[in-house]
């Protein structure tokens, strides 16, 4: 039986690189599938949702397989699989989706009916997300491969652009998603809430749809002059001067066209002593604020059902102190979810393969071996301005 390794979930603040099961053609209740395939892992990204689950703050079970952002080679087909060959390069979209239901036939991919018994929509090596083993390792297994995976057309072309390409699995459509739910186009004024990876996805899909200006918004320094060193404004959330009136400092308006909610449930209150202390609806109220009248506000920010962590009882089940009202009396537009990645990521990919956005370098990618994987952790953990790609077989390094 050939070997396997990969990232699990040990406790909070704990991970480690252990020995794993070689994937199988089978569902995670067992049953054989003749419609997986079997990856060779070629990069895969520690993800800020992954750290959620690491810092103790979903009901992720010890022994969990971490990993949903997977891009890799196909070393074995099952017998129904018809588009893909042994050998193929191809990008894995985070959610798990049969391609059969009602709503993956309506591009709705993140909420799938068919794979997951618990709920709608699965992923990887994710929390009630139907138990799907996670690609944090040295192979995984992929089921409906027909439909799920992005096969790059040129596999020596593809390896020249991994590093970018490898963020085709989640995070740069999920910040195209929100950019584009947030209404983005040539002209508008956007406000992003975070400067991490997802964040400046978010911000370099809005400038990839024509935006005039982006903002970026955080409370981590380092974060935020790497914001700027890519090209974007910035507010500063630690100082004592309203987001409003940082915003209108830059375009001489205290309100943008557009807003991006790319921080989610873990977030932070504003200024000098908020920021010392969590209030997770603090992202979604001050974009209500600065967001114009008859604007829209995308969210693909992670919120939750259930926070082990959360600071009041209400919060521990998703129960936050939004002022909707606001929202209301301003006619906002507000769509929050799990991104459809399939709804995007070819045209994504052809935008990469062209030169027409440099994912890589704006979300500062940083190549670590499987065996770093918990210093990466650790360190993006601590906010480092870095996406922290793992690089199981050394293709990548090579």
């Amino acid at each position: 039986m050939p070997e396997n390794r990969g990232v699990v979930y040990i406790e909070q603040g704990k991970v480690e690189v252990q020995s794993i099961p070689f994937p199988k053609l089978e569902t995670p209740n067992g049953r054989k599938i003749g419609h997986g395939v079997i990856l060779r892992v070629v990069s895969t990204n520690i993800c800020g949702s992954d750290q959620h689950m690491v810092r103790g703050r979903t009901t992720a079970p010890a022994g969990l397989v971490l990993g949903h952002e997977i891009t890799g080679e196909v070393i074995e087909v099952g017998s129904d699989v018809e588009t893909l060959k042994v050998g193929d390069l191809v990008s894995v979209p985070f959610n798990v989706a049969c391609g059969r239901c009602q709503t993956c036939k309506e591009q709705h991919t993140g909420v799938c009916l068919s794979v997951n018994p618990s709920r709608a929509g699965g992923a990887y090596g994710y929390v009630d997300m139907g138990g799907w083993i996670g690609g944090q390792a040295e192979f995984v297994m992929v089921p409906y491969a027909d439909f799920n995976l992005l096969r790059f057309p040129d596999k020596a072309q593809a390896m020249t652009k991994i590093r970018d390409l490898t963020c085709l699995s989640d995070i740069l459509p999920t910040g195209f998603h929100g950019a584009v739910t947030a209404g983005v186009g040539p002209g508008s004024t956007v406000y992003v809430a975070g400067a991490g990876p997802v964040g400046l996805a978010a911000a370099a899909s809005a400038r990839l749809l024509g935006a005039a200006v982006v903002i970026v918004g955080d409370l981590n320094p380092a974060r935020l002059e790497h914001a700027r060193k890519v090209g974007f404004e910035t507010v500063d959330l630690s100082q004592d001067v309203t987001l409003a009136d940082q915003i209108a400092q830059i375009l001489g308006t205290p309100e943008v066209d557009c807003a991006i909610d790319c921080v989610g449930f873990e977030a932070r209150g504003h200024g000098h002593a908020g920021a010392q202390h969590e209030a997770p609806a603090t992202v979604l109220n001050s974009l209500m604020e600065v967001t114009r009248a008859a604007g829209k506000i995308g969210i693909p920010g992670l919120y939750v059902t259930d926070d082990p962590g959360a600071v009041d009882p209400a919060a521990k089940h998703g129960s936050l102190s939004i002022r909707f009202g606001l929202g209301w009396a301003k006619s906002h537009s507000f769509h929050t979810g799990q991104t459809p990645v399939m709804k995007y990521n070819r045209q994504l990919m052809q935008a990469i393969l062209w030169d027409r956005i440099n994912i890589a370098e704006i979300v500062g990618v940083q190549l670590i071996t499987l065996d770093q994987a918990p210093e990466g952790y650790a360190a993006f953990d601590a906010g480092a301005p870095r996406k922290f790609v793992i690089d199981p077989h050394q293709l990548l390094a090579a």
